[in-house]
């Protein structure tokens, strides 16, 4: 009897934890008409922005976009572009200065950090011509 405290003290963080990300209606209603620009490590890392019905948009700020989509899967928040069919699951969650992701595909890389978010669409280029 005395490993169901232990067990239970084992368990509590990890559903706090799991319990502190978004939800697909939190996400949806937080992003939803707006662009965010990340950073990582201190610097820029790409913008991404949120349309209807869960569509995005999204740049390294290159000027070159891709489309794709979002939907939730088991908690988590997967995106799948136009040239890169293969989920990209992320956990996001709200902390004093904005959105943070961590890429959950692979924990131990890709951490983003929300730096600015606007109204104003993504900066696309045109399709190349004559390439």
């Amino acid at each position: 009897m005395r490993l169901l405290p232990v067990l239970l003290l084992l368990v509590t963080p990890f559903a706090t934890a799991a319990q502190d990300y978004m939800s697909a209606a939190e996400f949806d209603a937080y992003t939803r008409g707006k662009t965010f620009y990340y950073g990582a490590q201190g610097a820029p890392y790409g913008g991404e922005e949120y349309l209807e019905n869960r569509r995005v948009r999204w740049s390294f700020l290159d000027g070159k976009c891709q489309e794709g989509e979002w939907y939730e899967d088991d908690g988590l928040i997967c995106f799948v572009y136009e040239n890169k069919p293969e989920p990209q699951c992320w956990s996001f969650q709200r902390s004093g200065s904005g959105l943070v992701a961590q890429f959950e595909n692979d924990p131990a890389q890709t951490e983003l950090y929300e730096m600015e978010q606007t109204g104003e669409p993504l900066h696309c280029l045109g399709p190349e011509i004559g390439v």
